[in-house]
């Protein structure tokens, strides 16, 4: 699933997917997608802005997936805590929890940091470079031509 890769990327496009890559870092999926919906008549920038788009939707998927295991299991464990007249602290989960909650969200991050660094930089120098897994979602989703099995 090669992308048809005999039009060069222009500057322009080239710029517009590095910064998809990169506002992820700050924005969010909010700049991601404000690329995709720009300039998504360019092959170029759409696959590399979908591909930002994707990391973003599964990490947010997956965060909120925790948030609810977590809230579950720190709520189960206050509701069968035993409330003896001396306050004993909180339950011991709660310290094993939070760190890995945290430990999550910041490999989450790095994970993204790294991503959009890499990914940036690639899509700056006109790669139609693929993220691991996501990057064969984004060809499918992003309106770009295949090739036809000539050879260039």
């Amino acid at each position: 699933m090669e992308p048809d890769i005999a039009a060069v990327p222009s500057p322009d496009e080239r710029t517009f997917a590095m910064l998809a890559h990169i506002l992820q870092l700050f924005t969010g999926f909010i700049g991601p997608l404000v690329i995709y919906i720009v300039k998504r008549e360019s092959r170029f920038v759409a696959f590399h802005a979908l591909q930002a788009l994707l990391w973003q939707a599964i990490y947010f998927v997956i965060t909120m997936l925790f948030m609810v295991i977590w809230f579950v299991l720190i709520f189960s464990t206050i509701a069968t805590h035993p409330s003896s007249g001396a306050s004993k602290g909180p339950p011991t989960e709660f310290f094993i929890l939070i760190p890995l909650i945290w430990l999550f969200f910041a490999c989450g991050w790095v994970v993204a940091m790294i991503l959009g660094i890499v990914y940036g930089i690639k899509a700056n120098q006109g790669q139609w470079a693929a993220y691991p897994i996501i990057g064969g979602w984004a060809l499918r989703l992003a309106p770009v031509e295949k090739r036809n099995g000539s050879s260039n």
